[in-house]
């Protein structure tokens, strides 16, 4: 029983990271070209962060009806350094095939979250905007462990926050593997900066963030509450 459990779960990462880097896509075709929005119009970017506010309650109501899917291999991390990685990589396949599937469709689309600093300033970046969405989930976790709509919404709006401050310089994007996704399909996935960035950065920031939250609001009863970026693998 567990066995088919833990298959089941592999297949929800798998879609939800696939339906996560369609999303995002069809969001910006939606305002920008059906709707005519230009690229730097205000009323155009309040819409579309609007959209994605609903669509991140969607992911984490998707999340919490599969009891622990994910699209953001960050939030199965503890897992993966225990030892099993099927459900990391599963986010990273998930995204990979997305993007091919969104290039094939849509080849004018764009070429994904692009570094627009140095390495080393990209991977503060990343790093920082990590271990922010980490301390502040791992936080709502232990404080509002039972209110779905209020956790999510200011998940949801840290996020949104921390993605703009980064989207001018590394695409605040605290997700490896939809960036994997992209970086694979431009055949940059093994590139340094893609690796040291988007990668080593965001894993350091994650495990930094947990001993932090662990040091700074001792477990209750040895429970430590599990990674959770966007609603997803919350008890």
């Amino acid at each position: 029983m567990a066995a088919v459990g833990g298959r089941r779960l592999l297949v929800s990462d798998l879609l939800m990271s696939f339906m996560w880097v369609w999303s995002s896509v069809l969001i910006k075709i939606f305002v920008f070209k059906i709707l005519g929005y230009g690229s730097h119009d205000l009323k155009g970017e309040i819409l579309r962060y609007g959209i994605s506010i609903v669509n991140m309650f969607f992911f984490a109501f998707l999340a919490k009806s599969t009891k622990g899917g994910a699209y953001n291999p960050l939030t199965v991390l503890s897992s993966a350094i225990s030892g099993d990685f099927s459900n990391f990589l599963f986010t990273v396949l998930g995204s990979i095939y997305g993007v091919r599937l969104i290039l094939a469709a849509f080849p004018e689309i764009g070429r994904g979250p692009r570094l627009n600093v140095g390495i080393a300033r990209g991977a503060l970046t990343e790093g920082f905007l990590t271990f922010g969405i980490v301390i502040i989930s791992q936080g709502l976790s232990r404080k509002i462990p039972g209110s779905f709509f209020m956790k999510t919404w200011i998940s949801s709006i840290s996020k949104l926050t921390l993605h703009m401050l980064g989207s001018d310089l590394t695409g605040g994007c605290m997700n490896p593997a939809s960036v994997m996704g992209w970086a694979f399909a431009r055949s940059e996935h093994l590139s340094k900066e893609h690796l040291i960035v988007y990668w080593l950065a965001p894993m350091e920031a994650t495990l930094a963030a947990v001993w932090a939250f662990r040091v700074i609001v001792p477990p209750e009863n040895d429970m430590t509450p599990k990674i959770n970026t966007h609603g997803a693998r919350d008890e």
